[in-house]
Order: C-alpha cells, then structure tokens, then sequence
C-alpha cells in the first residue's frame, strides 16, 4: 500500500518530468507535470520518474497522443 509522504522543497525543485522537462507539484501520493499533466507516483517517499509508472491526463490514451497535443500546442517534448 502508497504511503503518503512530502518530498521536501528542495528536491521538488530540482524534479523534473522526463517527459515534457517542466517543473512538477506534489498532489498527495503523486507529482504532476506543469506541463502535459502527466502523474508519477511516490512510493514509501520516493518518486517514480519513469513515464512507464505515469498515468496519463484525463482524455489522453497514450504517450504519443500526448506528445501530439503539446506539439500542436507548441511545447516540445523528449
């Protein structure tokens, strides 16, 4: 079972998503993507910053689809 833990401020500030390179915000047992939305998870207090562990957003199924809508919206990714 997760267990909730904070990443401290420090480390949080240096994460970043593999996938799109922006910042990332802790919401509960997850860190989400500035940019993209995608969540990767924490377990017991360590973060999981493998796009295959991510969870995608809402109304997106797969990574290249993703990687399709930033592009039209002009962010690059990975």
């Amino acid at each position: 079972m997760p267990t909730s833990a904070n990443i401290d401020a420090e480390t949080l500030d240096l994460l970043r998503c593999p996938f799109t390179r922006s910042r990332l915000q802790q919401e509960g047992d997850e860190l989400v993507a500035e940019v993209g939305g995608l969540r990767y998870p924490i377990r017991e207090g360590f973060p999981v910053m493998l796009m295959e562990e991510a969870k995608l957003p809402a109304g997106v199924a797969t990574l290249d689809e993703l990687r399709a809508k930033l592009i039209a919206e002009g962010v690059q990714t990975t």
